[in-house]
């Protein structure tokens, strides 16, 4: 994993899914195993949107899916590397409220069942 300090510039990232403050200054640090996302529908432009879903994989955390517990959503826009075998730091929401409407890729009602009392979803 590179953790070397970049600074990159990319425009304003669209957080308009969160429905509060709450939590936002909790966001916990992740590691993001970015192979589990399709550059197509997830990464057009090379950078994962915030608000995406994910799932805790044990060592890192993956775009979540129906079969897994929804851990928390993507805090902030990352950007993805050359090679996707390499996991990249992140940061995951993990409580607060959530506009289900804005998020980038929607979570059905029992995915939103796994995050009750931590998530509240609008």
């Amino acid at each position: 994993m590179d953790l070397t300090i970049k600074r990159e510039s990319f425009g304003q990232d669209d957080q308009s899914w969160l429905g509060s403050a709450h939590g936002t200054s909790a966001a916990q640090s992740i590691t993001l195993d970015v192979s589990t996302f399709t550059a197509e529908e997830h990464y057009p432009e090379g950078w994962l949107k915030s608000g995406l879903p994910l799932a805790n994989s044990g060592e890192t955390y993956v775009l979540w899916t129906t079969e897994a517990d929804l851990a928390g959503f993507l805090f902030t826009t990352v950007r993805v590397p050359v090679d996707t075998a390499t996991p990249v730091g992140a940061a995951i929401l993990e409580h607060g409220r959530v506009k289900t409407a804005k998020l980038p890729v929607s979570v059905d009602t029992a995915g939103q069942a796994t995050a009750a009392g931590r998530i509240i979803f609008a």
